[in-house]
This record gives structure tokens, C-alpha cells and sequence, in this order.
């Protein structure tokens, strides 16, 4: 390579830099900005509740058995009309997910019948031990909405004899 290359690549070298220094920066300053996610985003899970405050989760376990990292454990056990947690016979009586093992595909959203389990957006999942990375039921919960009564509910016998409610076809 001669002097003059040598030249005309440190001249362009420098053209790009003072070019680049009137152009409007891009960095976004994380924790005060928070980028936006895409619509497709799967985040952090959320248990869902249904207006009146009973848990869409009927404890079937079928969010499980579609998770291939093996993250999600749910035992069930059944309602009644004195404590009712779920329309269904039966709810979950302990949920777990261990984010650590989690790959966020969203099978387990896609499985579930009652669209109990939907994955949010958010990103900001940060733990300092093992046992912080196991969300039990009482942190996947959503709260319960106004007007809706918390769970456990006493029923009247005979009122829910669906598990799985009448739910619309999806629109995308």
C-alpha cells in the first residue's frame, strides 16, 4: 500500500468520524428510558384472573407437560362450593415456574385451555439466589380487578359446571 492509499484511507477514516458527530445519537439511557417491546414479545409470565375474581387456572397441568426446559410444576386439587378457587372441579393448588430454566418460548401459553398463563412485557428478571428464580402462584397472580371478590369464593351449589368457559376463536 503506498503513502497516498495510506492518506486517502485515514482522510476517510476522519470524514466518517466529523460526519457522524452532527447525527442524532441512539443510545437509549436503560434505566431512566425503557425501550418499547414488539407485539410478539414474551416476558415475564402472569397468572390470570376473571372479572369476578376467580383464577382462569383449572390446574390441568397441560402448560407443563407442553414446557420442553420442564420449568413449570403444578399440582391440582379440587374445589368446593365453600372454597372455590376456579369454575372448574379442579385448581391449582401450587404453581410453580423456575425462570431459570424458562426459555420464554410461549408453548405454555399456547396450551392452556383457559388462557390462565400469558407471558408479559417485562424484560427487568434479575435474581441474587436460586430460590428468588422460582415465581410460586402468589407472585404470578394479576390482582384481583375492582367489583371482583378474592379467592377463595363461597358459591351457591350447582352455579360452574364448566371448567373451560365458552371462549371465542382468536382473531390472529
Amino acid at each position: 500500500m503506498s503513502a497516498i492509499d495510506e492518506i486517502k484511507a485515514i482522510a476517510t477514516g476522519m470524514w466518517t468520524t466529523f460526519r457522524s458527530m452532527f447525527e442524532e445519537p441512539i443510545t437509549i439511557e436503560y434505566p431512566e428510558v425503557k425501550r418499547p417491546v414488539r407485539r410478539r414479545f414474551k416476558g415475564r409470565h402472569y397468572l390470570q384472573r376473571y372479572d369476578n375474581g376467580l383464577e382462569r387456572c383449572i390446574g390441568c397441568s397441560l402448560c407443563a407437560a407442553a414446557c420442553p426446559a420442564d420449568a413449570i410444576f403444578v399440582e391440582s386439587a379440587e374445589n368446593t362450593d365453600e372454597e372455590r378457587y376456579s369454575p372448574g372441579e379442579r385448581y391449582a393448588s401450587t404453581y410453580e415456574i423456575n425462570m431459570l430454566r424458562c426459555i420464554f418460548c410461549g408453548y405454555c401459553e399456547d396450551a392452556c385451555p383457559t388462557e390462565a398463563i400469558v407471558l408479559g412485557d417485562n424484560y427487568e428478571l434479575s435474581f441474587t439466589n436460586r430460590s428468588d428464580a422460582i415465581y410460586t402462584k402468589e407472585m404470578l397472580l394479576v390482582p384481583v380487578k375492582p367489583g371482583g371478590k378474592p379467592t377463595p369464593q363461597k358459591t351457591e351449589p350447582g352455579r360452574y359446571t364448566r371448567a373451560v368457559p365458552e371462549m371465542a376463536d382468536p382473531a390472529d
